[in-house]
């Protein structure tokens, strides 16, 4: 998809673009299938459901979606319109006393962009990871800013003889990417056992400086 297009005013079901009541419309009918997404399987939640939730009719939701997957397709563009601000994290040295407080800022902005759409990311890596080609283009387009910036901060920490150059900087960056997502996805589950949000930061922290800039702190 060109830049052109992603970037576009959203439009209805015949291509018209969509004035200010409909865009609200189109935005409560996306809120009510997020929230509906948390509750429940993406493949149990029904038009009628998603419509009642958000004070309106299927045939309304009918006039903006072709059906569910639509909707969360729609709703997982948005959230990766997040991802530049966590790539805007990711610039800048990380070398010196900085370093680990850059490392800290982006894992607790990857775990608050998972609890604002655990829900639809969820489904979008499932889908994703089943085949579906829309999901993985969005997946790809959301992670593939941050996977090359990590990366250039490891061929940089190569190229000055801190990182064994037996890492592929890609391969580094989506291990890092992968630990951050797991656990940011997952993070609620793990908290009987003693690991506080705290310790998750801290820890995924030093993961990401070591493996990027060859440090510890």
């Amino acid at each position: 998809m060109s830049r052109s297009s992603r970037s576009r005013a959203p439009q209805d079901q015949n291509g018209r673009e969509l004035g200010p009541r409909a865009l609200q419309t189109r935005q409560r009918l996306l809120d009510a299938t997020e929230a509906l997404l948390g509750q429940q399987s993406v493949r149990d939640v029904s038009v009628v459901e998603i419509a009642r939730k958000a004070g309106t009719s299927p045939a309304t939701f009918y006039q903006y979606f072709k059906d569910v997957l639509e909707a969360t397709l729609v709703l997982a563009r948005q959230a990766a319109e997040e991802m530049p601000a966590l790539v805007e994290l990711a610039e800048g040295p990380w070398q010196g006393p900085t370093g680990l407080d850059r490392a800290r800022a982006l894992v607790e902005a990857f775990l608050e962009h998972w609890d604002a759409h655990r829900s639809v990311l969820l489904v979008r890596n499932l889908l994703a990871d089943e085949g579906d080609r829309r999901f993985r283009s969005v997946r790809r387009r959301a992670h593939t800013d941050l996977l090359d910036r990590l990366a250039a901060h490891v061929e940089a920490s190569q190229r000055a003889g801190r990182v064994d150059p037996a890492l592929h900087p890609h391969a580094a960056a989506a291990a890092m990417a992968a630990i951050l997502e797991r656990l940011s996805a997952y993070h609620r589950e793990i908290e009987p056992l003693g690991i506080t949000r705290d310790h998750l930061v801290e820890t995924c922290a030093h993961i990401l400086l070591q493996t990027l800039t060859g440090r510890a702190r």
